[in-house]
């Protein structure tokens, strides 16, 4: 029994026994590289302050904690990966990373990790970097208020400021990010949540995942992108109050949803894209009380769409509120906001005594014959708009919003 206790009671000591080596230029240890060498599980690297020429710095095989003090500069002058990691629970914190390589055959980065768990990517700038945090089959990670930007002028010679692949479980929290090809990308990831980041100015897109499923996205803001956000084959998803805005250009929108399927968009704001929500192939989808300003298309939907539904959204003053290809199927629009109603509510109940119709004719001729649009703000196409919502031929005749709200919604 006494060796027991004995036993336990080491057990309780080892986490304090953790040491603490401290780099500087004045200090014993004079390089990261030598400290993560001499450093065992557990131990805390602590950082001084100056520029440390340093790359490819050892695969850190074992559990250990870097924190830099008034952000240390890792310079990795553009010969490769900055940090590789194979080890559980690894923190690094308060660095400022920069110059990473750029090859067209590896994939190098600020940080990359494989195969860990429990790990903490916190605080740190990342400049000129190709990849920021490369994070490949890994599990429980916080990516958390980290600033990312990169140099690139072509998405050929640019990489992902934050990248999962093949993990789950990971929370990526508060960073802001800009001027690389993908904002945040993630493909294969299932549980990741994705909050309160700022992904503005990047090549390709702000947000872009694949074949990731249960994962969600909150109270981010995607700006200025060269294409917004790519959702695309993918399932169980909630996507909440974001911000979707000047993602413009003649394949630019806002989000594509592409093959998804039992997925919630609510409160999300779309404002001054060219288009704001392009679906193809969308089931289950459920739109709910977003706001849709000042788009080309608010809603442009393609074929394959079932059980998809738009209740209780704002579309204002867009060029053309709904956009529909192929058969109307089971898909609804309800209960929303229309600037363009014309309606009149004679019981005071706040909801438009005369049902609408969004889809426009001009927006199926535009369809045909993009040029068409030259005639946008033409009387002709009033009155051939008009004709259409009398007498449906071309657009989808049972496309209706049986109750158009008179007010606009508040949420």
């Amino acid at each position: 029994m006494k060796y027991f206790l004995s036993f336990i009671f080491l057990l309780y000591l080892l986490p304090s026994m953790a040491g603490e080596i401290r780099v500087c230029s004045s200090c014993e240890v004079k390089t990261v590289k030598k400290a993560i060498e001499i450093a065992q599980s557990g131990d805390t690297i602590i950082i001084e302050k100056g520029v440390y020429k340093e790359f490819d710095i050892n695969i850190i095989d074992k559990t250990l904690h870097l924190k830099g003090i008034d952000y240390p500069v890792i310079d990795a002058g553009m010969n490769g990966t900055a940090f590789g990691i194979k080890a559980d629970g690894v923190t690094i914190e308060g660095l400022k990373i920069i110059n990473v390589g750029r090859s067209y055959t590896k994939e190098f980065a600020a940080v990359l990790l494989n195969g860990s768990q429990n790990f903490t990517m916190k605080n740190n700038i990342l400049e000129n970097v190709f990849f920021g945090f490369l994070i490949e089959k890994s599990v429980n990670g916080l990516i958390e208020g980290n600033r990312i930007k990169g140099k690139g002028s072509e998405q050929t010679n640019s990489g992902n400021a934050i990248h999962l692949w093949n993990s789950s479980e990971i929370t990526v929290k508060n960073n802001h990010v800009h001027g690389m090809r993908d904002g945040i990308y993630i493909e294969f990831g299932k549980n990741c949540n994705i909050i309160n980041n700022v992904c503005e100015k990047n090549l390709r897109y702000g947000l872009h995942f694949m074949f990731s499923n249960n994962n969600s996205y909150i109270g981010n803001t995607f700006d200025n992108n060269g294409a917004g956000v790519a959702v695309m084959f993918s399932k169980f998803i909630e996507m909440k109050n974001n911000l979707f805005r000047k993602n413009w250009g003649t394949a630019s929108y806002g989000l594509l949803l592409k093959e998804i399927s039992d997925a919630t968009l609510e409160h999300n704001v779309f404002e001054d894209n060219t288009i704001a929500v392009n679906a193809d192939g969308t089931t289950r989808v459920k739109f709910i009380e977003n706001d849709f300003m000042n788009n080309g298309y608010a809603v442009k939907v393609h074929g394959g769409a079932y059980t998809t539904s738009f209740t209780r959204n704002n579309f204002l003053y867009n060029s053309f509120d709904v956009g529909y290809s192929g058969r109307l199927n089971d898909n609804t629009f309800n209960g929303n906001y229309w600037s363009e109603y014309r309606g009149y509510d004679l019981n005071k109940d706040k909801i438009g005594d005369v049902p609408f119709r969004p889809v426009k004719l001009f927006s199926y001729l535009v369809n045909q014959t993009p040029e068409a649009i030259v005639l946008l703000r033409s009387l002709f196409i009033d009155l051939v708009d008009f004709s259409e919502k009398v007498s449906p031929i071309f657009t989808p005749a049972e496309l209706i919003d049986q109750e158009p709200q008179m007010n606009r919604i508040k949420w």
